[in-house]
């Protein structure tokens, strides 16, 4: 179970690419076309701490941007995880992967993108629904992205996430 929730923590930040029926790309575009790379810890209140490395890769057909995420942790294990989000205006996308219940609407506004999802961390028929509340900023040099989360069990702050993009 934890293995499933940390695989789920990363994947919204390259979502996009750029869709040129929307006019200008947004911050997000311009960073998360092609290759990137990001690195990231997970802390949970109980405790329990891990560290991840990803590689992730976008491309776009159309208005479809599909983003695979190519997990490794601190402890050898690997995972993958694949976005697919479309564009829906200037600044906002609908989005879904294998895990996430339902869709997530990520808005885009100058330099910060702020989106939340909820992840089903059960791979089995039973359910144990988390939100994700995510916000990513572009640093001012263009060249990093940092994605802090925070994870919620119904009403209470289960954990924290921060990841740190390069290109």
């Amino acid at each position: 179970m934890m293995k499933r929730f940390l695989a789920v923590l990363v994947v919204p930040l390259a979502l996009f690419s750029a869709m040129p029926a929307f006019g200008q790309d947004t911050m997000m575009e311009r960073f998360f076309r092609g290759k990137s790379t990001a690195t990231g810890s997970f802390s949970a209140v109980n405790g329990v701490k891990r560290q991840f490395d990803v590689v992730l890769t976008g491309r776009v057909r159309g208005d479809t941007l599909t983003v695979r995420e190519d997990f490794v942790y601190s402890d050898g294990e690997r995972d993958r995880k694949t976005w697919r989000f479309v564009r829906t205006g200037p600044a906002t996308y609908s989005g879904t992967r294998e895990d996430v219940v339902g869709t997530t609407t990520l808005r885009v506004d100058g330099n910060t993108a702020r989106f939340t999802y909820l992840v089903d961390l059960d791979a089995g028929p039973g359910k144990n629904i988390v939100r994700f509340v995510d916000k990513m900023v572009l640093a001012e040099d263009g060249r990093s992205i940092t994605n802090m989360a925070t994870v919620w069990k119904y009403v209470f702050p289960v954990a924290r996430v921060k990841v740190d993009f390069k290109r």
